[in-house]
């Protein structure tokens, strides 16, 4: 050790002795000549040029995987082999070779006739499955994986094409045929493959937020032709109306945007991997209270509320009994765009999915002769055709007939002013009532047809005031009892009372929810509880009082389309018409009715979120401390029965749950487009609302005040963040309820500054959770 040390010591003094020599010597210090060049070396592998490849993807619809039937082997005894290629986006938007892969997971169906009674005439059975190895094989460079159980399995191995970037090649390289292979599956039959990647990250390293799926490939493996399978009867289209698309796919790859279970499989003919017969009739979902094969699992979730309302859920099942249908759930077709398939596609299974209280076995409910069915054989025998098939039997149709068929329109108003202080007023409104293009019969009356509500008619003519701003003032409600045609089809209703009225401009909407048979008529209520309704689509009508014909009225803003941000027709593509949901109002112009921004105080002041569950099992909610609202305004209210806050903690079907998580909304929260025009522009150039609104009506302790209309609905939304919202809201110039103010002519809120469109932090960009 001490040589050591002395040998270092003597060398590192050797060392500096000869540095300062060459300082003596006056050398310059400068680097010596060159050595000669060494001999080349070997040459190294070719590189990709920058930009000809990704590793990374932003989202989702930027990784493309593409499959070959003619690269496909899952049938037979020929050894299993898949051949595919993965494309991404680069920094251009240009589709170039993906690299890098490692683990993906092959989903193999194939489309069988069901050989037993009971059931589709056609089935899907997992190759997987019938071969006892789960219900999808795993792919990776080594062969090997581990399930999400943590189980070790057998895998097939994973390999990169070195001379074309971005094809891979599977194999299986362990003992007998992979477990996708079916051996006895007939090549004539449709085959479906599907492949989910996994380990793919964008530029930052974060992972993908959706499912890297490929588009489902349908064929026949014995030609390599494509196929279209028989068996799908929900088209992803139908699915997408309620629950937004991811977009950036392309034609023809629709992909569904927010199904919550396992995160996602985005495509109907994707589910069908594991939602099949043979996965339903494993002993392991025996109790789950629901059959799992696609089909009937779906009506039981759509049909959850109805059937939690009679007690019929049980197990699992038990958590859909918040889920209603946002349609009629009659109306098949909300789900089944065509009557080919479902309507001559009729097993116990798929009916019992909804129709929860019918025993087959016993008969126990189905007809009113209690008919047992030991199987499916003579299902079709009955409802093949007439009225009891799936397309009769359900009413489709009948409603959307008899409501264009109902023609009302406002053919005259006339209004008398009281003379003396104490005289009262009088207002008559006239309408042109016509079915299927005739005047109805002298005598026909509304009321013989309305659905009763607290006793009374639900038929009614709201009048109200418009100003020049085309604000509504609610004024007037005008019931039809004891009103009736004449002779000329004419029915007029008349309100007597202090109604001030003389030289307004009017607003005249419509409520009338009335009931309707099979054959397209008009019929009396029997207060059934899906008896078919219908909503009287009277156009609204305004009426200047001061013009002895009514001309020359204020239009209302909801009936100026270039005001509008949304639209009927976004709520009809979830809802199929909102008959059902509100006093048989069928437009905006009608909810103006009651809800708009002069009419303030709410039925549902408080927000509630879920807090827990009681010992039977119900709900129970709490109120979010802090958070009140004064009006009900449509946007306001729309927003916040959306947002699940709107309810009186009685269990509304879309609520918030213990982790304050939407449940039960069955869109994107972030897709604003679910409701509102596509190119909707929610500012004008100077900051405020393109509708014109620039304040609320709010209502507290019986004093009327007035607060900023975008505070208040975007706080309709982002209640749970009250306090941070709240302050946020104030130091951009809103006027919140707790500083409300006496006149309705407010500043205008700088929330435009930052949230209009294009701007860093615009309503567009914060709100697009779908758009890729």
């Amino acid at each position: 050790m001490n040589k050591k040390i002395n040998l270092s010591i003597l060398t590192l003094a050797l060392a500096s002795v000869l540095s300062l020599s060459a300082c003596d010597d006056g050398n310059d210090g400068k680097d010596g000549v060159d050595g000669a060049t060494g001999a080349a070396g070997l040459a190294g592998p070719s590189g990709l040029p920058a930009g000809s490849f990704v590793n990374t993807v932003e989202n989702a619809a930027d990784f493309v995987l593409t499959l070959a039937p003619t690269d496909i082997v899952v049938t037979g005894s020929t050894p299993f082999s898949i051949k595919f290629t993965a494309t991404g986006k680069n920094n251009t938007g240009d589709a170039v070779p993906f690299v890098g892969l490692d683990t993906i997971a092959l989903y193999v169906t194939n489309q069988v006739e069901n050989a037993t009674e009971t059931g589709a005439p056609m089935v899907w059975s997992n190759n997987a499955l019938v071969n006892k190895f789960g219900t999808s094989m795993y792919c990776t460079l080594d062969g090997s994986a581990t399930t999400h159980s943590g189980d070790a399995v057998d895998a097939c191995t994973l390999v990169a094409d070195a001379e074309n970037p971005g094809t891979y090649t599977g194999t299986w390289e362990h003992d007998g045929n992979a477990p996708v292979v079916l051996a006895d599956g007939n090549p004539e039959s449709l085959f479906r493959v599907m492949v989910r990647t996994y380990n793919v990250t964008d530029s930052s390293g974060e992972g993908i937020s959706d499912k890297l799926l490929s588009a489902p490939l349908d064929f026949i493996p014995a030609t390599g032709e494509l196929a279209v399978s028989a068996k799908d009867l929900v088209a992803n289209t139908s699915c997408i109306r309620c629950h937004s698309e991811i977009t950036g796919y392309g034609e023809g790859d629709e992909r569904i945007a927010n199904i919550g279970a396992h995160h996602n499989y985005q495509q109907v003919e994707n589910c069908i991997a594991c939602h099949n017969p043979a996965n339903a009739a494993d002993s392991e979902y025996a109790e789950l209270g629901f059959n799992i094969d696609l089909g009937p699992m779906v009506h039981t979730i759509h049909s959850g509320a109805y059937n939690a309302e009679q007690d019929l859920l049980t197990g699992k099942a038990l958590e859909f009994s918040k889920i209603g249908s946002p349609n009629d759930l009659e109306d098949c077709t909300s789900c089944h765009t065509s009557d080919e398939g479902w309507n001559k596609n009729v097993y116990a299974q798929a009916c019992v999915g909804c129709h929860m209280e019918v025993d087959f076995k016993t008969g126990e409910g189905h007809s009113e002769f209690n008919l047992a069915q030991s199987d499916d054989s003579q299902c079709m025998a009955c409802h093949s055709q007439g009225d009891l098939s799936p397309v009769n039997a359900h009413k489709i149709g009948d409603r959307a007939a008899t409501i264009a068929a109902l023609d009302v329109k406002v053919s005259n108003v006339s209004y008398t002013e009281g003379v003396a202080v104490d005289d009262e007023d009088s207002l008559s409104v006239t309408l042109d009532v016509q079915f299927n293009g005739q005047a109805v019969a002298e005598g026909f009356a509304f009321t013989d047809y309305a659905q009763i509500s607290r006793g009374a008619p639900l038929a009614f003519i709201f009048v109200g005031t418009v100003d020049d701003k085309g604000t509504i003032t609610s004024n007037v409600k005008m019931d039809f009892i004891g009103a009736k045609a004449d002779a000329a089809g004419k029915v007029t209703v008349t309100k007597v009372g202090v109604l001030n009225l003389d030289g307004q401009s009017l607003y005249l909407a419509s409520s009338m929810l009335l009931c309707n048979n099979k054959a397209l008529e008009l019929a009396a209520c029997d207060d059934a509880k899906h008896q078919d309704r219908i909503s009287v689509a009277m156009p609204t009508k305004y009426w200047n009082l001061a013009e002895a014909d009514g001309s020359k009225p204020n239009i209302g803003r909801l009936s100026q389309p270039e005001r509008m941000t949304a639209s009927e027709e976004g709520c009809n593509s979830c809802h199929g018409t909102l008959v059902n949901h509100h006093y048989g109002n069928l437009t905006f112009t009608q909810c103006a009715n009651c809800h708009n921004n002069t009419t303030p105080g709410s039925a549902f002041e408080g927000a509630y979120t879920q807090t827990g569950v009681d010992a039977d099992g119900e709900f129970i909610y709490e109120a979010m401390p802090g958070v009140k609202f004064y009006n009900h305004d449509l946007v306001t209210v729309a927003h916040r029965l959306h947002s699940g806050i709107m309810n009186r903690g009685d269990g509304a079907s879309i609520y918030r749950d213990t982790d304050n998580e939407l449940v039960n909304y069955s869109a994107v929260q972030t897709d604003c487009t679910a409701c509102h025009k596509a190119d909707a522009k929610f500012f004008t150039t100077d900051g405020g609302l393109t509708s014109g609104k620039r304040a609320i009506e709010v209502k507290s302790d019986d004093v009327i005040n007035y607060i900023s209309p975008v505070a208040e609905s975007c706080r309709s939304c982002h209640a749970h963040a009250n306090e941070a919202a709240y302050a946020h809201f104030r130091s951009n110039g809103a006027t919140t309820v707790e500083d409300a103010a006496t006149t309705d002519n407010l500043p205008i809120e700088s929330c435009a500054t930052c949230h209009a469109e294009g701007k860093a932090y615009g309503v567009d960009k914060a709100h697009t959770g779908i758009v890729h």
